[in-house]
C-alpha cells in the first residue's frame, strides 16, 4: 500500500509540466463533456484532485481496524466521483468498503470468476448490460430475477457476479462520473425462488451495493413484480437510505420505463 504522503510529495517534488500530466492521466478517458458534466455535478475540479485523493487518505490512520489494501489515485477517484467529492462522504465509503469485504471474507474467498456458481449466474445475466446508454450517459443494467436457479447457485453467487462484473465496469472514468441506471424485470419471478431469499440475505446484498460500492446508482425501476415482491420489499425498505427509495419506482407496466430507457426498448425490440 502507498503511503499516506505519496501523492502529495510527488506533487510538490515535480515541476508544474509533471503536476499537469498527472491531473490530466487521472482524468484520461472522459470526454469533455463528462469532465463538464464532473465539474458541475460532482464538484470535480481537475487542479485540486491531487489535494481530494490526498485528504481522503489521510483520514485512513482514524480506521486501524481495516486493512486498506489499494490506495493510489484513481482507486481513491472512484470514491470521490461516487460521493460528489465531499472528503468526509467519500472516506466513510471507502472505508465500507473494506470493511464489508473483511465482514464477509469467507464469502469474498470465493470471489472469481473460476467459482462454478459465480460462472453459472454470469451465464444466467446477473447483470444484464446493455451496449446503449440512456440519455442521462449512465450504463443500464439489467435483471431478470426468474433466471435464478436455486437448485444450482446461491443469492451469494450472484452478488458476487454482480460485484465481479461492478468492478470491471466501474473502471471506466466515464461510468465513475455517470453512473448506473437499473431495470429489475420480476416476470415469471416464482414464490418458491422468492422463498429461498432470507431477509438476512437480501440486507447483504443491499449492504454490499447500496452502502459499500464506489458507483453512482441512479433510477432504479422494478417492473411486472408479483404481490410477494412488494411485500419483501416493505420489510426491506428501513435498510435502504432515503435516496435509494426516491430513485426506486416499481412500475405494473414497462411503458413508463420505457420512456426513459431508449436503450431498453431497442433490446426489448431485438430480442
Amino acid at each position: 500500500m502507498l503511503g499516506p504522503s505519496h501523492s502529495c510529495n510527488m506533487a510538490m517534488d515535480g515541476t508544474e509540466s509533471d503536476a499537469t500530466e498527472m491531473i490530466a492521466a487521472l482524468q484520461q478517458g472522459l470526454s469533455e463533456e463528462s469532465k463538464q458534466k464532473a465539474q458541475v455535478e460532482l464538484n470535480e475540479h481537475a487542479e485540486h484532485l491531487h489535494n481530494d485523493i490526498q485528504a481522503v487518505r489521510d483520514m485512513v490512520i482514524t480506521r486501524p481496524d481495516i486493512t486498506f489494501v489499494r490506495s493510489d489515485d484513481s482507486f481513491v477517484l472512484r470514491f470521490l466521483r461516487a460521493r460528489k467529492f465531499s472528503w468526509v462522504e467519500a472516506f466513510m465509503l471507502y472505508a465500507r468498503y473494506y470493511e464489508y469485504r473483511q465482514k464477509h471474507a469467507a464469502m469474498f474467498k470465493h470471489c472469481t470468476i473460476e467459482n462454478p456458481g459465480v460462472q453459472q449466474a454470469l451465464l444466467d445475466g446477473f447483470p444484464g448490460v446493455l451496449e446503449d446508454t440512456d440519455h442521462f450517459g449512465r450504463k443500464i443494467l439489467v435483471f431478470y430475477p426468474a433466471n435464478w436457479d436455486v437448485t444450482r447457485y446461491s443469492i451469494e453467487h450472484v452478488l458476487l457476479a454482480i460485484l465481479i462484473s461492478l468492478e470491471h465496469m466501474i473502471q471506466d472514468p466515464e461510468i465513475q462520473v455517470h453512473g448506473f441506471a437499473i431495470i429489475v424485470d420480476w416476470s415469471q419471478f416464482s414464490f418458491r425462488q422468492a422463498a429461498r431469499l432470507s431477509p438476512a440475505q437480501m440486507r447483504l446484498v443491499i449492504e454490499g451495493l447500496q452502502d459499500s460500492f464506489p458507483a453512482r446508482f441512479g433510477g432504479i425501476h422494478f417492473i411486472n413484480q408479483p404481490w410477494y415482491i412488494d411485500a419483501a420489499f416493505t420489510i426491506l425498505k428501513p435498510f435502504l437510505k432515503e435516496k435509494t427509495r426516491e430513485r426506486t419506482e416499481s412500475n405494473s407496466v414497462p411503458n413508463n420505463v420505457l420512456r426513459d430507457f431508449d436503450a431498453w426498448e431497442q433490446h426489448e425490440e431485438s430480442t
